[in-house]
């Protein structure tokens, strides 16, 4: 088959008939994390920082069972029940990428799963197979090796 089902140990159960996330080639599609703790399977309540956190330690638990990190992450939907949340849940999920960022689009929703403030959704490449090779091998003659 050609599509892969990822269901990471480490983070957060399905709770509907979905997969955590699907491989496809290089391709990772990360269905959208709420702010549930794996260790507990219950919600993590509190500020929208505190869920924005655990949203992306979950996303984080994803990419790890691929090998993957946050820099593979080349496009996320951010998912909110209420836009006036948007400057605190962009503060932490800030602390999650560096330059170049990924693309990403933020809309208000009516609700989210479980009374969530926040759900993250992401696309993610993997280009590990196409880092290693230039990891171990350097010279074209610039003398850049050295």
């Amino acid at each position: 088959m050609f599509v892969k089902a990822i269901k990471p140990a480490n983070a957060p159960a399905a709770i509907g008939p979905y997969s955590p996330a699907v491989k496809l080639g290089d391709f990772v599609f990360l269905s959208g994390q709420i702010p549930v703790d794996p260790a507990t399977n219950e919600m993590v309540h509190g500020s929208i920082g505190q869920q924005t956190h655990q949203v992306m330690q979950n996303i984080i638990a994803i990419l790890d069972e691929l090998g993957l990190e946050t820099r593979h992450i080349m496009k996320t939907t951010v998912f909110l029940t209420d836009m006036n949340n948007f400057a605190e849940m962009n503060e932490v999920y800030a602390q999650y990428f560096d330059e170049p960022y990924p693309a990403r689009s933020a809309v208000q929703v009516g609700a989210l799963p479980k009374g969530a403030q926040v759900e993250i959704e992401c696309i993610v490449i993997d280009t590990t197979p196409y880092e290693k090779p230039r990891e171990k091998s350097c010279c074209s003659g610039c003398n850049g090796c050295e």
